[in-house]
């Protein structure tokens, strides 16, 4: 019997493929079966990734999100190279940490920029009729700090609370063709670039930040095994959701 969690002959579009929750995603996908489209800024470490995925069919594509108008043309080379797809994963993201008397509006602008904008240009551009098929879905990492307030990230948390309140408008909007749009809103992950600013902490800082989550700090692929399932035809009945997977730590 053919399992709903598999993602064979699926094509899967991963942002922010280069590291952390995306890297891990794309290795996931490609072990269930999907060909992964991998994008990311760093071309080293994008074929890093490559040699790790299971599988053949994936393509590397190195991309800055913060040009927007290119995307239309990104979306465009990978109809011609690869068809329809069947799920999107955007992973890409950048944090600006800072009390908010030190923001300026190109701080804002930036998060907005490539967390939010970029996600929902990807969307606009891939679920058009001739790019993404009918069935598909949209996976929107977010954060935790879109929900709840930290101080330090205002930034931050407005551009991830912006993306989880578009994305339930934009699932009601692509529903009638069977498209799904969701959110994982992951707590603190021990990616490279969270584990290299966890060292920076003094220690009492850092078990502070560690007992905040009864369940102790997430790993990627925790994340990735929840985009896995919201990809699969196991979440088909699940659209316009949040899904909070933080080892506890919103529930204190």
């Amino acid at each position: 019997m053919t399992s709903p969690y598999s993602l064979q002959g699926k094509i899967i579009v991963i942002t922010g493929a280069s590291s952390g929750i995306g890297r891990q995603c794309a290795i996931q996908c490609s072990q269930l079966g999907a060909r992964v489209i991998a994008i990311g800024r760093n071309q080293q470490r994008l074929s890093e990734v490559a040699a790790l995925l299971e599988g053949e069919g994936h393509e590397t594509i190195s991309y800055d999100l913060t040009d927007l108008n290119g995307i239309a043309a990104l979306v465009g080379q990978i109809h011609e190279r690869h068809g329809k797809v069947d799920g999107l994963i955007h992973s890409a993201g950048i944090e600006r940490t800072a009390p908010s008397k030190l923001l300026t509006p190109q701080d804002y602008e930036t998060l907005l920029s490539v967390n939010t904008v970029s996600g929902f240009e990807l969307v606009r551009q891939l679920c058009q009729v001739k790019h993404f098929n009918s069935g598909g879905s949209v996976v929107l990492i977010a954060s935790i700090s879109g929900v709840i307030a930290r101080s330090g990230l205002t930034a931050y948390a407005a551009s991830k609370g912006a993306l989880i309140s578009g994305a339930r408008v934009l699932a009601l909007e692509l529903a009638k063709r069977k498209i799904r749009v969701n959110c994982v809103s992951p707590g603190t992950v021990k990616t490279p670039l969270m584990e290299s600013y966890l060292s920076t902490l003094s220690e009492a800082d850092y078990k502070k930040r560690i007992d905040g989550f009864p369940l102790g700090l997430g790993e990627p692929s925790d994340i990735a095994h929840a985009c896995v399932f919201l990809l699969s035809d196991a979440s088909k009945w699940m659209t316009g959701q949040n899904l909070i997977i933080d080892g506890g730590y919103t529930i204190r």
